[in-house]
């Protein structure tokens, strides 16, 4: 898994303008075939707490998960570690809003865009539906550190008159960091047959 770290900042270093080799060659250590392009950490939490309740070791298998710090990045790393770069089979997990990037990105790399799996809103949005709320708010209520914070939420005046689904999607983004824990934590609490489908057709894509 340090070797997977080391490739991840080593892609990270590479897409903001510095030498390829080190990606080069730990991609060639780990016998990398596909690249998971995600938009972001909460993404990656997700995708890696899922890999773990199946069992999945996906460095072994050669895939490398990468939050990319925005979908807008797509086709850099595309082209870094698609078609033309590192030569990756390419496959992804976006925003309904961000799937034009993906679409632009891959396209220009000249890789396939069927491994690419698009969330409705986003993935807070497929997790919340799959579980329902009244499962989520149980989650959110068990986090000591979010309770308080949870109740003063909804007595905020823009908080009135939205459902409970709109509520939870929004209180997960008001802090920062909150969305990668409960990234986690949701996909933790999925029954093993009830993973959100643009979720699960990554994993059967793998």
């Amino acid at each position: 898994m340090a070797d997977m770290w080391a490739f991840r900042d080593a892609v990270g270093d590479w897409a903001a303008g510095g030498p390829g080799g080190p990606a080069q060659e730990l991609a060639a250590h780990l016998g990398l075939r596909t690249a998971v392009l995600l938009e972001g950490p909460s993404d990656l939490a997700a995708v890696e707490t899922l890999a773990a309740r199946r069992a999945r070791d996906l460095a072994a298998e050669g895939v490398c998960v990468v939050s990319m710090g925005g979908a807008m990045n797509v086709g850099r790393y595309a082209g870094l570690l698609g078609p033309p770069g590192l030569g990756l089979r390419l496959a992804g997990l976006c925003d309904e809003r961000e799937a034009p990037y993906y679409d632009r990105g891959l396209e220009r790399a000249g890789a396939p865009r069927d491994g690419v799996f698009v969330c409705v809103a986003d993935l807070e949005d497929e997790l919340i539906r799959t579980l329902g709320t009244e499962r989520v708010e149980e989650i959110v209520r068990a986090e000591d550190d979010d309770l308080r914070a949870w109740q003063t939420f909804l007595r905020q005046p823009a908080q009135h008159g939205r459902t409970r689904h709109q509520q939870l999607r929004r209180f997960l983004g008001t802090k920062k960091g909150r969305k990668i824990r409960y990234g986690h934590l949701l996909v933790d609490a999925l029954a093993p047959d009830k993973v959100p489908a643009p979720l699960d057709e990554l994993f059967r894509s793998l």
